[in-house]
C-alpha cells in the first residue's frame, strides 16, 4: 500500500514545488515506484518534469470534477519508476466547481484508493493556499512535509497551517501525521539563516529533517529546462541534498 505525502505550506516561495519534484525523482531513481501529483493551478511541478514526459494524459482537474477515472490521467515518464498526474490552468476553476459536489473534500482520496497499491510513494504538490484543493490533498494523504525557507518571517502563517492540519485530523483524516519539517534556501554564511534554523528547531524538535536544502543556483535553473535538478546537474549541491532527503524519508517511513 503506497505512502501518500502532501508537500504543504500556504506561503509561496518556500521551495514547495521544487521539493515535490525533486523528492519524487530522487525516490524514483532509488528504484522506488513513485507518483507525483500536481495539485497547483500554476502547474509548476508539471513544467518542472516536462522533459521527462512520454505522452501527456488528462489532468488532475479531470479527476477532481469526476470526468475521468484516475488510471486514465496518469502520465508515464522516461523513468520507469516515476509517473505523474499533471495540472493545467483549468484547475483554477476546480475549487468553485467542487463546492457543489457531495463529499467534496474526499474527491482525491476516493480516486487515490483505486491506484495507491501500484506505488510505494505518492507525492502531492499542494497550492500556496488552504482552500479546497489543499484540503483534498490533506484528506487523501497519510502525512505531510512542511518546507520552511530560512528567511525572515519564515514562521509567519505557520500557526494557521498547523491549525488547519489539526482540523483535518479531527474531522476528515484522523490518521494524518507530520512526516517532517524541511529547511530550504539554507545559506550557512548568513547569521539570519542560523537564527531561523534554531527557531524552527526549537519549535519542531524531533520532526525537523536533518537534511537541509541549501540555496543553489542549479535548483533554480533546472525547471526552465523541464528537468529535475538530478538530471540537470547530478553533481550540484541541490541534487545531493534531495538524494539525502529521499534516504531520510525512506528511513523515517520504515
Amino acid at each position: 500500500m503506497g505512502q501518500i505525502i502532501a508537500i504543504v505550506n500556504q506561503k509561496g516561495g518556500v521551495g514547495k514545488t521544487t521539493s515535490s519534484v525533486n523528492i519524487a525523482v530522487s525516490l524514483a531513481v532509488t528504484e522506488v515506484k513513485t507518483l507525483l501529483i500536481d495539485m497547483d493551478p500554476q502547474a509548476n511541478a508539471t513544467v518542472g518534469v516536462k522533459d521527462l514526459f512520454e505522452k501527456e494524459n488528462k489532468s488532475i482537474y479531470d479527476i477532481l470534477i469526476g470526468q475521468q477515472p484516475i488510471k486514465e490521467c496518469i502520465t508515464t515518464t522516461k523513468f520507469e519508476n516515476l509517473d505523474l498526474i499533471a495540472s493545467t490552468h483549468d484547475l483554477v476553476g476546480a475549487e468553485i466547481e467542487l463546492v457543489s459536489l457531495m463529499a467534496r473534500e474526499y474527491q482525491l482520496k476516493n480516486a487515490l484508493e483505486t491506484i495507491r497499491h501500484q506505488y510505494e510513494y505518492i507525492i502531492i504538490d499542494c497550492p500556496p493556499s488552504l482552500g479546497l484543493l489543499t484540503i483534498n490533498a490533506l484528506t487523501g494523504a497519510d502525512s505531510v512535509i512542511i518546507p520552511i525557507q530560512c528567511e525572515y518571517y519564515a514562521l509567519e502563517g505557520l500557526g494557521q497551517l498547523l491549525n488547519t492540519i489539526r482540523l483535518i485530523q479531527r474531522h476528515l483524516n484522523t490518521t494524518l501525521s507530520i512526516t517532517g519539517v524541511l529547511l530550504t534556501m539554507y545559506d550557512s554564511r548568513l547569521n539570519l539563516t542560523k537564527e531561523v534554523a534554531e527557531e524552527v528547531r526549537s519549535y519542531f524538535e524531533d520532526t525537523l529533517f536533518k537534511t537541509v536544502i541549501h540555496r543553489n543556483v542549479r535548483l533554480g535553473e533546472a525547471p526552465s529546462f523541464g528537468k529535475p535538478v538530478l538530471l540537470y546537474d547530478a553533481n550540484s549541491t541541490g541534487a545531493k541534498n534531495y538524494m539525502e532527503l529521499a534516504e531520510e524519508i525512506l528511513e523515517r517511513e520504515r
